[in-house]
């Protein structure tokens, strides 16, 4: 049975185009939507989000991060980390031990089941990547990985 879209009932095409970027507007949100559609549905059944996944994401390529980095690295504030931050340590998802040379600051490291379920997680996310990357060609992937880095180069 073919995937129906999910996002707010709106196919991507049935969208009014108000100024000529609005394709690739479009094209950039429904994208992100079908790249973590299943991430997303694994996330809710551990009890989980998009949130969680961000913040685990980074400390497993980050083990013994500090968390003002997270933060940094995150663009968020304390204040919008602190609950997903909280429910994972409480999970015993990640740990946090004080750093040596710093003692008013934790680190962050994943445990085994936080390795775990970042890793299902991003697997959905990779799996859908390697499929459009497939589908489009070197060429078309490397225009993305242009156009991505331009578009990530304003943070």
């Amino acid at each position: 049975m073919p995937k129906t879209s999910q996002a707010a009932g709106l196919h991507r095409a049935s969208l009014a185009k108000l100024h000529d970027l609005d394709a690739a507007l479009e094209l950039m949100y429904y994208g992100w939507r079908g790249m973590t559609l299943e991430a997303d549905d694994y996330l809710a059944r551990q009890g989980l989000s998009r949130p969680h996944h961000r913040i685990l994401y980074v400390v497993a390529r980050r083990p013994d991060i500090a968390i003002g980095a997270l933060i940094e690295i995150l663009g968020i504030s304390k204040q919008a980390l602190n609950r997903p931050l909280n429910l994972l340590l409480e999970r015993k998802l990640l740990t946090s031990k004080r750093s040596p040379e710093q003692h008013r600051s934790k680190l962050l490291r994943l445990t085994a089941a936080g390795h775990r379920i970042e890793q299902r997680a991003s697997d959905h996310e990779r799996k859908v990547m390697r499929q459009a990357f497939e589908r489009a060609g070197a060429s078309g992937t490397a225009a993305w990985m242009a156009v991505m880095e331009a578009i990530a180069d304003n943070n």
